[in-house]
């Protein structure tokens, strides 16, 4: 190839100044009636191009091959039933008509599975921007069309772009949608799932008539089954029974019809709802004042999501003086209220040294007993009262507290130790400051406790004076009791000989004995901390557990060996293979784990369409066609003009050729030397010089 360049001696403005006044002395000339104007404007245009330094460029001109990028879809909806031997049988027929084409390369893009979905726009933005758009002559796409980043699909390419979708016309599918659902809930309070099941595809007749059979779990356990019409949207009221994690499992079995659908990854959900309390309601009654009192008091009232109500006793019926009624300022106890008609208002009831004195009587103590084997907690931190004819151990309330009095008190110093099964319950395990074994080290004394004889079903996690009971925790129908056989806990807030743990020791003790999830004796709990990476903490009161046995979504088991990671606590590492719902279990002990969706994103929609990528198709002329029907045959065709179309073969697409080129071996040459443009300048100036002479002579 060759052309004309410039390679100026002065600036352009300077050259472009020359050439217009070059061009005014011609005019000027002209209108003046000298004969030699043309000349004169001549020699100063050839002034200007001398010194614009008109050259001659030559070079070799190689062609550049055409490109056509290649996309082939493998993400997980495309391993659907046939979808890959569509794509296989695709990619080397293609690939074999394109190798046909004269000059012609494939750039082969795959995209692989990812948690995001089927990431084809940004795939196909890359693969544009690496080549150079010169060269593009087209792309071809094999995929189901199921994009999931549909904002990043280019809004137009150099080339046309053909979609061909894999999957059969007869394909269909049912799938679960939920619409809605919450992420906190409050527990007992029923919160709403909106869901709704959808039918896609060339579904049958016969199926579309058919209710889908829900099934509701929560937390691995049944809660109810309906049957629910394809396109109906059902709010489904859930409750929380429990802090924590609540895992919501919804899902039906596949259809019956005459062919089967897609898949049935899709028929399935999980929800999880973090349980958490509105606000803990604790009743506090302390029978009478005393120096730990008000440890209980600030306690309670340090956590702003707890409402306390406090009755101290001040003036017991028993206490007789001349003071009247009417002259007391005292708000007399609504026992009737408290203990009969809210008690199950309650989250938590502490006696702080109540003794049986005629204040409550024996209905409301029974009241108390019920309230507790449905479910309620109650805890006693107890003073030498309990020692007394005056105890709660003697009112029907006795028959739920873990210890019976021997009628000994201990008035003297001791240190509180944790016992072998305190070491390992959750309450007293890990406390701060926890004495090691084999050392000096130790919590401060305590000054007074009395003497019980423990439950056996019951658990002693302290000891206090002569290793005797300090501690005890027990279980009672559905609910809970703590029992302090001492009211000199306070000791630990005021740092005496070096104090304790005294809020965080309580503050367990009142959650355990509300059934926080944390403080289970016996549990297993998860934490994803990555992905599909699961550590796996396993909390017993045995020497022993283990091995888990995990249930897979698909119905499969492994076992998981747990290993000692303390006293009671049994852990290991574990990674899933794919998103799903799992079932972990040892022994009596279950726990349902959702790792992402149930669904993948790749299972949400199957039925294969082309609404994402058919937009850039039909902006460069390209086509969107199905592959049931036949790989198409390729043509090429001019830019502009339609690149698909219907032959006598059957369907045909086309990619533009672009005729690019690559230029070397260039060469620089002047069109004139110099001295040439000199002989050029000087001989129009003589030319016009002479003109203008002769004029003269002939006018003289």
């Amino acid at each position: 190839m060759s052309g004309l360049a410039f390679d100026p001696l002065l600036p352009w403005p300077i050259v472009a100044a020359l050439a217009l006044l070059a061009g005014l002395v011609a005019l000027w000339s002209l209108w003046r009636g000298l004969r030699g104007w043309l000349l004169r404007g001549l020699a100063g245009l050839a002034v200007a191009a001398a010194l614009a330094g008109p050259a001659l460029e030559s070079g070799i001109r190689n062609k550049l091959s055409d490109i056509v990028i290649l996309l082939d879809d493998r993400s997980a909806s495309q391993a659907l039933p046939g979808r890959a031997a569509q794509t296989d049988a695709a990619v080397e027929e293609l690939t074999r008509q394109l190798a046909a084409l004269p000059d012609t390369e494939i750039r082969r893009v795959t995209l692989g599975d990812d948690p995001d979905g089927t990431l084809a726009g940004a795939a196909l933005t890359r693969a544009l921007a690496a080549e150079p758009q010169g060269r593009v002559a087209g792309v071809i796409a094999l995929t189901d069309g199921l994009v999931h980043d549909a904002p990043m699909v280019p809004a137009a390419a150099p080339a046309p772009v053909h979609v061909l979708l894999t999957g059969q016309p007869a394909d269909w599918d049912r799938r679960l949608v939920i619409e809605e659902a919450p992420a906190y809930g409050l527990i007992g309070k029923p919160v709403t799932i909106r869901l709704r099941v959808e039918d896609q595809g060339a579904v049958p007749p016969e199926v579309a008539q058919t209710p889908a059979r829900l099934r509701i779990m929560l937390d691995g356990e049944e809660m109810r089954s309906l049957d629910l019409p394809p396109g109906v949207t059902l709010d489904l009221p859930v409750v929380p029974d429990h802090a924590g994690q609540n895992v919501v499992s919804i899902g039906f079995d596949a259809p019956e019809g005459p062919t089967p659908e897609l898949t049935d990854r899709n028929n399935s959900a999980a929800v999880q709802i973090q349980g958490v309390r509105d606000r803990l309601r604790v009743l506090l009654v302390s029978g009478a004042p005393h120096a730990g009192e008000r440890t209980w008091r600030n306690l309670l009232k340090s956590d702003a999501n707890v409402d306390l109500i406090h009755f101290t006793i001040l003036r017991p019926p028993d206490k007789m003086d001349a003071v009247p009624v009417d002259e007391m300022s005292l708000i007399a106890f609504p026992t009737q209220e408290l203990f009969l008609e809210r008690i199950k208002d309650f989250d938590l009831i502490i006696f702080d040294r109540d003794r049986v004195r005629g204040i409550l009587m024996p209905l409301y103590y029974e009241n108390i007993r019920r309230y507790v084997e449905e479910g309620g907690a109650v805890l006693v931190s107890a003073g030498p009262e309990m020692s007394t004819v005056e105890s709660l151990n003697l009112s029907p309330m006795g028959a739920i507290i873990p210890a019976r009095p021997t009628g000994r008190v201990y008035d003297e110093p001791f240190l509180p130790r944790l016992t072998e099964e305190g070491q390992r319950h959750p309450v007293t395990a890990g406390l701060p400051g926890a004495p090691a074994e084999g050392s000096d080290s130790h919590w401060g004394r305590w000054l007074r406790m009395s003497q019980v004889i423990p439950d056996p079903r019951a658990q002693v996690v302290m000891t206090g004076a002569n290793d005797e009971p300090l501690l005890i925790l027990n279980r009672v129908g559905k609910g809970r009791v703590a029992l302090l056989t001492s009211d000199q806990v306070w000791l630990w807030g005021r740092g005496f000989e070096g104090g304790g743990p005294q809020l965080e020791l309580l503050r367990r003790i009142a959650h355990w004995s509300m059934q926080e999830p944390e403080l289970e004796e016996e549990a297993l709990l998860a934490d994803v901390t990555g992905g599909l990476t699961v550590t796996i903490t396993r909390r017993t009161m045995d020497e022993t557990a283990g091995p888990l046995r995990i249930t897979r979504p698909d119905g499969g088991t492994e076992d998981l060996p747990l290993a000692e990671a303390g006293p009671g606590r049994f852990t290991a590492r574990w990674t899933a293979r794919g998103p799903g719902l799992y079932r972990l279990a040892d022994g009596e002990i279950s726990r349902v784990l959702a790792l992402g969706p149930a669904a993948p994103r790749e299972f949400e929609e199957t039925v294969a369409s082309g609404a994402v990528l058919g937009p850039l198709a039909e902006a460069t002329q390209g086509a969107v066609l199905p592959l049931s029907e036949g790989v198409p045959s390729l043509r090429t065709v001019r830019e502009g003009r339609p690149a698909h179309g219907q032959g006598v073969a059957g369907p045909w697409i086309a990619i533009t050729p672009r005729d690019a080129a690559s230029v070397s071996g260039m060469t620089h040459r002047p069109l004139l030397p110099g001295w040439a443009w000199l002989a050029l300048i000087a001989g129009l100036a003589l030319a016009g010089w002479l003109a203008e002479g002769r004029g003269r002579l002939r006018r003289a």
